[in-house]
């Protein structure tokens, strides 16, 4: 997909403590900026007042879409924001309205494990591939679906939620990201890199054992999904050379083995791929739109 009926389209990252944003033109970032949410300054018009900052910014005459990644529940059908992680005032907010309303052009919003997937498939590792999932691994676990060359969302936009499966004595998310080295060694999971860096056993075997868990997280999403491929971002994919090799030997069981040919796991290293990931929301809307027009 290239940005030939856009001049230019924004992506903007809407986190829990920060508000960034970016110019895509030809292919290609051109200019970011990002913000600080005060951490006294969290009612619901402070927060809307940053989020327009940073698009004007980098809003200019060529600006044909804004794409929003936010880090909660979302109607995105509606353009309604009910969540956002961290930030207690937005509960129900109709930001695709206000925004549309500011800034005259077209706004899409979806929450940000499906940008994430849509970065990769448009700028990252998922280009030319049709059936892949999107994994993000942070203080959470995140994934998004691209299936058939399209998002898959689900009937009320649930799809890809596997880090809330049950597992254990609890949820995938709870072993397949940064709460499990802080619940299960109390540290935080950069503490334990930088010591796995220095081939601490302690720090060595941690991530052995997150390796372990991830890879029974990637037999699930095979059993569900069948994907080509899992591609991985998020911090805790920095740590990826301590326990991708537990990952893959947590596979050796897998029933399936055809479904394993032609399969791989891959670790994202896009810069910047979260701001990438919502303006691709409206590279999607314009292939749908494409789409829509070739069977008619």
């Amino acid at each position: 997909m290239e940005l030939s009926e856009y001049e230019s389209i924004i992506g903007v990252d809407l986190g829990g403590t920060k508000v960034a944003a970016g110019k895509i033109a030809g292919n290609r970032l051109t200019g970011t900026v990002q913000k600080l949410i005060p951490a006294l300054s969290k009612n619901r018009q402070d927060i809307l007042d940053i989020v327009i900052e940073v698009i004007e910014a980098v809003f200019d005459e060529s600006t044909a879409a804004i794409g929003i990644g936010i880090p909660g529940l979302t109607d995105s059908e509606k353009g309604i924001i009910y969540d956002v992680q961290n930030i207690p005032s937005w509960k129900e907010v109709k930001l695709k309205q206000i925004l549309e309303e500011r800034f005259r052009v077209p706004v899409y919003l979806d929450n940000d494990a499906n940008c994430y997937v849509l970065g990769e498939l448009f700028f990252g590792a998922g280009k030319g591939c049709s059936d892949f999932v999107g994994l993000t691994l942070g203080t959470g676990m995140g994934a998004g679906i691209i299936k058939n060359g399209v998002l898959l969302s689900g009937a009320h936009g649930g799809a890809g939620e596997f880090g809330n499966i049950p597992y254990l004595n609890s949820i995938y998310e709870d072993y397949c990201s940064g709460k499990f080295f802080l619940k299960t060694k109390g540290i935080k999971g950069e503490v334990l890199l930088e010591a796995a860096k220095n081939s601490d056993p302690f720090a060595l075997k941690a991530f052995e054992e997150f390796g372990f868990h991830l890879g029974n997280a990637v037999k699930t999403i095979l059993f569900a999904v069948d994907p080509r491929k899992i591609i991985i971002g998020g911090s805790v994919a920095q740590a990826a050379p301590y326990f991708k090799t537990q990952m893959w030997k947590s596979l050796l069981d897998f029933p399936f083995k055809s479904a394993l040919k032609g399969f791989d796991v891959l670790f994202s290293n896009v810069q910047h791929i979260a701001v990438l990931g919502a303006a691709s929301l409206c590279l999607m809307e314009q292939q749908k739109t494409s789409d829509l027009l070739k069977t008619n």
